[in-house]
């Protein structure tokens, strides 16, 4: 995952290091006053609510074998749970994971086990313990997460490669995430490019763009 912190301890800074560029102040000015919008077409939000996750640790992606969406697994101190990224439906649960697979930390490729649809595979689970989900898709789309005032996480869509972000905010990238209430976990695409998910310490949110999405060669976020 991509991130970009916009201010600096003054104690961290070496001595003689020259202040910011005009070009860079900019930057770094606007990026607090963007204020959340909606992700652009073609990608919709797949629930009107983010999807309550108390003591969420990380999520992951699966390619489900029959629909061929992707499955999002979620960890929990609760227990693990897979969500259809397109529809939202719960697939599968498990309250009571066993002991040496109940969190993604145990095993050197911080994996965890699938349920439901794809029992018998391992998900890799980016959150608390590391990792992190596709942060570009084959079609130039990118997503990175910033922070220009601290602690609070903003979560940036685009299609004009990343910071600096030479287009306007709205038309080549958006803002579509603010984690005021809760720390940030991960952010990330699927690898079919479909689906981003935005996890925090309390709830999951995601936007597909949906399986007949032709993502070739189109540029636009």
């Amino acid at each position: 995952m991509t991130k970009w912190t916009g201010t600096a301890d003054p104690v961290e800074r070496s001595e003689g290091e020259p202040d910011l560029s005009a070009y860079r102040r900019a930057v770094r000015d606007r990026l607090p006053v963007a204020p959340v919008v909606p992700a652009p077409e073609p990608w919709q939000p797949v629930l009107a609510s983010r999807v309550p996750a108390g003591g969420l640790l990380g999520i992951g992606f699966a390619t489900h074998p029959d629909s061929g969406h992707d499955p999002v697994m979620v960890v929990s101190r609760d227990g693990h749970g897979l969500f259809d990224a397109v529809t939202g439906e719960k697939l599968a649960g498990d309250r009571d994971p066993d002991p040496e697979d109940s969190t993604p930390d145990a095993v050197a490729d911080l994996s965890c086990p699938g349920l439901g649809p794809i029992t018998g595979s391992r998900v890799g689970i980016a959150g608390l313990f590391g990792g992190g989900p596709h942060t570009t898709t084959a079609d130039g789309r990118t997503l990175e997460f910033v922070s220009p005032a601290c602690p609070n996480d903003r979560v940036l869509l685009s299609g004009d490669g990343g910071l600096p972000h030479a287009g306007p905010h709205g038309e080549r990238w958006w803002h579509i995430f603010h984690s005021r209430h809760s720390e940030l976990r991960a952010a990330g695409f699927s690898p079919s490019g479909r689906t981003v998910a935005v996890a925090t310490s309390s709830d999951i949110s995601w936007w597909t763009r949906g399986a007949d999405d032709d993502r070739s060669g189109n540029t636009e976020a």
